[in-house]
């Protein structure tokens, strides 16, 4: 089905869809598929919204983490200059008898967000705290390169 008929696009569902319209005949097609690895990635990011803001000493990353542990979530620097938050929300295991789940919508399973930051954030200063189910990941700024000053030149009399 088309939920573009709908009006209810979603680029991630809309590259999903391609992807499996695309779907090769032959096995030899299908090694410029996309990995398993990449389309969970995908989801992953895609699932994860992120508020991002620029303070005049500081990049914020606010990230809506609820239910979950320090231990659960993961703040990493890959290659000198991508934020990576990822971590995992597991389902709570409760088994009573006789009990059963009518509904499930609480999402579940891997998270991940990546952020290419700018050519002065500041990657040895990055602090991460989670209050009442909010993480907010700070990286601070360098300083603003010092303006050179003109050398000056003596001007000998020959």
């Amino acid at each position: 089905m088309d939920l573009r008929v709908f009006g209810l696009e979603n680029p991630l569902l809309s590259t999903l869809h391609h992807m499996l319209d695309e779907m090769p005949d032959d096995k030899e097609k299908a090694y410029n598929a996309p990995t398993r690895t990449y389309v969970r990635d995908a989801k992953a990011m895609a699932s994860t919204p992120a508020d991002v803001k620029e303070c005049p000493n500081s990049y914020v990353f606010i990230i809506d983490m609820p239910g979950l542990k320090s231990g659960d979530i993961k703040v990493q620097v890959e290659d000198d200059n991508v934020l990576v938050i990822s971590g995992e929300r597991k389902r709570e295991v409760e088994e009573k008898e006789g009990s059963k789940y009518v509904r499930m919508e609480r999402r579940v399973g891997k998270f991940m967000r990546k952020f290419v930051l700018p050519e002065n954030a500041d990657t040895e200063k990055i602090s991460a705290v989670c209050q009442d189910g909010v993480l907010t990941v700070t990286v601070d700024k360098l300083p603003p390169p010092e303006p050179k000053k003109p050398k000056t030149i003596e001007v000998k009399v020959a």
